[in-house]
């Protein structure tokens, strides 16, 4: 993970929010946006992964966000990046392609959400999602470039 003040905010504040939350298999929430930073390739990719479920799934919002001192271009992808529920889910997708930050973030998000070894029992609704997933990784790696994204963090290494 790259590691500047701006990123450690950003952990500090992943953490404060996703402190009591669990994910669908009992481990702790955040291990999930941790683990789309260790896939960022630069700083504001990994703020983004970092923060990228705190304005949808936490009581924090933009304005707290914006007045913790993020920068325009990681509060314009939160924004993308937060899917409000009165927009159908392949619409929210589709806006996502016009902001490089936001779509390599939730490309990683995708396929993190869409790995079943994560899940001691797969239900017929996980099985769903999954094909939700796939229809929007398939939208997004068609626009996104996501050989170059992925070959970049292979120069990284």
């Amino acid at each position: 993970m790259i590691y500047t003040e701006l990123t450690k905010k950003a952990i500090k504040l992943c953490f404060e929010a996703h402190k009591d939350q669990l994910d669908k298999s009992g481990l702790p929430y955040v291990t999930h946006p941790l683990h789309l930073a260790e896939q960022m390739p630069d700083e504001t990719t990994t703020v983004v992964a970092l923060l990228h479920d705190v304005v949808e799934d936490t009581a924090f919002t933009m304005e707290d966000i914006a007045a913790a001192g993020f920068p325009k271009a990681v509060t314009e992808a939160l924004a993308l990046l937060t899917h409000e529920a009165s927009v159908p889910y392949m619409e929210y997708v589709a806006a996502l392609k016009y902001n490089p930050v936001a779509k390599c973030v939730k490309l990683a998000d995708l396929r993190h959400n869409s790995d079943l070894s994560r899940l001691d029992s797969p239900t017929e609704k996980d099985m769903a999602r999954i094909q939700k997933y796939r229809k929007a990784l398939a939208l997004l790696e068609g626009e996104c470039g996501a050989d170059k994204f992925q070959d970049s963090r292979k120069e990284e290494v």
